[in-house]
């Protein structure tokens, strides 16, 4: 196992309260896979020697197997990035990315296979951004806009963020009022279960709220 310094404002801890570690396992298990078909699965591009560009949000990672780090383009050099749950499920979803396409519909999280699994302490990081946003629509919306959000025809805001090549999320807000809370849930491609386990999901949904609630923060 190996663990890192973690950067501020960064998801760092798992629901039981340990810190997330990367397991020196994936980056072995990422140089004995074949690059041209981890890149068709994962519609990532090949970048040698080092490794590969991922796309992220409105970001293009490098994935570098050489010095089993992700980095993000600097001015003039990639620069590594200190963000352990960021790296872990960046490297499990290489891993693990299969050859489904996207889908046509999008689900929530109570008709996910493993919705059981996100209960209690793995329920999904939105509350946060529900008391940040619930009556701020237009903060959501240029904060959404702001991270290459899609705007969706949904709610009273919604937007679709690619976290992922093949990992769409999307955030839907409706606004409260004197009678009714507002409301914010968050749907998924109906094929995210065939590229990432539940708690992968779980992470990437905590990575992204995260950085709604802290647009200012770099990865």
């Amino acid at each position: 196992m190996q663990e890192r310094r973690h950067s501020e404002g960064s998801p760092t801890r798992t629901p039981s309260g340990n810190l997330v570690k990367v397991p020196a396992q994936h980056w072995e298990d990422l140089e004995k896979r074949d690059p041209e078909a981890l890149c068709r699965r994962a519609l990532v591009k090949e970048y040698p020697p080092a490794g590969f560009i991922l796309p992220f949000l409105k970001e293009y990672l490098l994935v570098d197997k050489q010095r089993r780090c992700l980095c993000r383009q600097g001015s003039d050099k990639w620069e590594p990035i200190d963000s352990p749950l960021l790296e872990l499920v960046s490297l499990v979803y290489l891993l693990n990315a299969g050859p489904e396409p996207l889908g046509k519909k999008t689900i929530s999280v109570k008709e996910l296979k493993s919705a059981y699994f996100f209960r209690g302490p793995h329920e999904l990081r939105v509350r946060p951004v529900l008391e940040r946003y619930g009556n701020d629509l237009d903060g959501f919306k240029r904060t959404a806009e702001a991270l290459g959000g899609e705007s969706l025809d949904l709610a009273d805001g919604a937007y679709r963020f690619w976290a992922f090549p093949k990992v769409p999320l999307c955030y839907l807000l409706w606004e409260g009022d004197r009678e009714f809370p507002p409301i914010l849930s968050v749907l998924f491609d109906r094929s995210i279960e065939q590229h990432l386990a539940p708690d992968a999901i779980w992470g990437l949904v905590n990575l992204v709220s995260d950085i709604l609630l802290r647009p200012e923060k770099r990865l």
